[in-house]
């Protein structure tokens, strides 16, 4: 069910993967120059996917985490074989290989802004990747049955962010989901700006949810945090 004004529905399929990760908030910011970090981690290079882990992932590689969301998503959204999905954000495309294995026959599509991580997607679905902007995606109105993007719109400032989510709303013909970094209270807003590298928009949820309703996005929704 949709909430007033068109909103749909907010669901977490990320959290559990999001908080298996251990994080030092405070040692991010007094013992590594954090402006400099955070220079080099925007460049979306190979630093920022397998360099140090200051500068972002620490080597990001595939190790099966994102089965389960897989599996979620597909269960939840009804995905089926034939199907097109679009990851606006895909990284090295994990979760899209993920999807190609729960549910065979489907036909996945990947977009993302950093060529190091397209160049070292994982070879199944490396073919399906292309380098792009997600404030203006290269398809048709309604090419997808599912797009999402989990992670990636909260790197943008509120110009190119109001683009991208318009333009998901744009080629979706069925359904879309976004996941950003949020906060719900002073000390996850302090972890969220002591940890990232490369958010822009740093908006509580109730934020997050007018921009969408003054957007016009009808998709569902949800939020990582930094407990």
């Amino acid at each position: 069910m949709k909430a007033a004004g068109g909103l749909g529905e907010r669901i977490d399929f990320t959290q559990a993967l999001h908080t298996s990760t251990k994080r030092d908030y405070v040692a991010r910011v007094v013992e590594f120059d954090k402006a400099t970090c955070a220079e080099i981690a925007s460049r979306f290079d190979r630093e920022y996917w397998d360099g140090e882990r200051q500068y972002g992932y620490g080597g990001y590689r595939y190790d099966g985490r994102w089965r389960p969301i897989a599996e979620r998503m597909a269960q939840h959204y009804g995905l089926k074989p034939g199907m097109r999905i679009l990851d606006v954000g895909c990284g090295k495309g994990f979760l899209l290989y993920e999807f190609t294995q729960v549910v065979p026959g489907i036909e996945v599509v990947g977009l993302d802004i950093s060529a190091y991580g397209i160049e070292n997607a994982k070879e199944e679905v490396r073919s399906s990747l292309i380098l792009g902007d997600a404030s203006s995606l290269p398809f048709d109105d309604g090419s997808f049955d599912l797009v999402f993007s989990l992670g990636t719109l909260h790197n943008l400032g509120i110009e190119n962010l109001w683009s991208a989510v318009s333009e998901i709303e744009r080629v979706a013909r069925g359904d879309k989901y976004i996941m950003i970094e949020a906060y719900r209270n002073q000390r996850e807003k302090a972890n969220l700006l002591y940890w990232q590298l490369t958010c822009k928009s740093f908006f509580s949820v109730e934020d997050w949810e007018w921009l969408y309703h003054k957007i016009g996005y009808s998709g569902d929704y949800g939020f990582i945090f930094f407990e």
